[in-house]
């Protein structure tokens, strides 16, 4: 079933993107058209190598498309910007500093009274269960620990379109439970538009609004698809695993294709 286009936050228009590598052309995108409506959680789901994070960093304007056009809010997106805030898998926390400064960090950069950044940085610390750690550096947190500050430090600007690529792939399963729960409290409660990079299908059903399938390079659009199931969501129900099934089969082929790329690149080499 074809996600409807509504009233949208984020339009991605005839984008493709190229990367030149080894004295050839690699076609990481093609012809990629994505609408996003104001407090949708899309997952991009696909196996290495079919252009989600490329699309992501796109849309984060780290990484222009080579043709078409992105628009965030109606604008074009043509750089990083505070309406669009990225969490990433490796937490890119700042050692030196503690919880509480990590999460401070972007609101000082925008020069924010101090007396408003106590208080969200407390609102913050308590929303993700952080208060007991305020004062403790990343190197004294667990993976779990430090993804949650991560998520916090871009909670803080409040940025209405959340971009997050793998964020929980790094961590233990249970830890990853935890964390996808917590995401989807924060997510009901702040209506933030949220595009999350993954290539667990149990988590992008667990997850998300709509799951949108790419295909190996280049990387396409193969079925964009409304998840009906209503939450909270079971992994044990025979509506979840019928469409676990139905997603598997639809990655699985596009993961056969890059098996197949990878042993052709090795027999050249």
């Amino acid at each position: 079933m074809n996600a409807a286009k509504t009233d949208s936050q984020i339009v991605v228009a005839g984008v493709s993107k190229v990367f030149a590598t080894g004295g050839r052309e690699v076609v990481a995108l093609k012809d990629i058209e994505l609408t996003v409506p104001a407090g949708q959680f899309v997952c991009l789901l696909g196996p290495s190598g079919c252009g989600k994070s490329t699309l992501l960093n796109a849309i984060a304007g780290f990484s222009p498309p080579t043709s078409g056009t992105i628009l965030a809010g109606g604008q074009p997106v043509v750089e990083p910007g505070p309406d669009r805030g990225m969490v990433f898998q490796e937490y890119a926390l700042f050692p030196w500093m503690t919880v509480a400064d990590n999460i401070a960090f972007g609101l000082e950069i925008k020069r924010m009274p101090k007396a408003q950044i106590a208080e969200r940085v407390d609102a913050l610390l308590r929303t993700l269960s952080l208060s007991d750690f305020r004062n403790r550096y990343p190197k004294d947190l667990s993976g779990g620990m430090r993804q949650r500050v991560a998520i916090a430090r871009v909670l803080a600007l409040d940025s209405p379109i959340m971009l997050m690529d793998e964020p929980f792939g790094a961590l233990d399963a249970l830890t990853r439970r935890n964390l996808q729960d917590e995401l989807l409290r924060i997510w009901s409660e702040l209506k933030k538009t949220i595009i999350f990079v993954t290539h667990s299908i149990e988590e992008a059903i667990y997850l998300a609004d709509r799951i949108v399938v790419m295909t190996y390079r280049p990387g396409t659009i193969k079925r964009d698809l409304l998840v009906d199931l209503p939450r909270q969501r079971d992994p044990a129900a025979p509506e979840f695993n019928a469409l676990k099934r139905e997603l598997g089969l639809l990655v699985m082929e596009e993961q056969q294709r890059h098996a197949a790329d990878e042993l052709k690149l090795a027999a050249v080499d």
